[in-house]
């Protein structure tokens, strides 16, 4: 059986308004939650970590956002992981457009290690994959 691998962006993103949340998500939590994760999947090698410190959510204007865009475009990547969805996006119609439209055109597997409930809190350990 040949095991697939996968070149990973590892994409962290912390805004201004992140930086007094009680739950932690600063960028090095981010980088320990998916280092661990990538740790435990011998399938997935980084290729490159991009991070967006003091940036919105809100848009897809940031720099090392639009770098990993260019980096899928000429095929270097082909995994992008989070530690939830919120560090990808939170435009949910942006967000969406990229999660269901542009990502899997390209064939990107997309991987968020934790989802948020309603209380803002993690749940439980979930992985979105395309």
């Amino acid at each position: 059986m040949i095991e697939r691998k996968y070149r990973v962006a590892k994409y962290i993103r912390l805004s201004d308004e992140d930086r007094d949340k009680k739950e932690s998500v600063s960028v090095e939590n981010q980088r320990d939650i998916i280092d661990n994760f990538i740790e435990e999947n011998k399938e997935l090698q980084v290729f490159d970590e991009y991070v967006d410190d003091g940036y919105t959510g809100g848009n897809f204007d940031r720099p090392r956002f639009k770098q990993m865009m260019k980096d899928i475009e000429e095929g270097k990547i082909n995994c992008v992981i989070t530690k939830d969805l919120s560090r990808f996006g939170r435009d949910h119609i942006d967000t969406g457009y990229y999660l269901e439209r542009y990502l899997p055109k390209m064939n990107i597997r997309y991987i968020a290690i934790r989802r948020w409930n309603r209380h803002n809190r993690f749940k439980r350990f979930t992985i979105f994959i395309f």
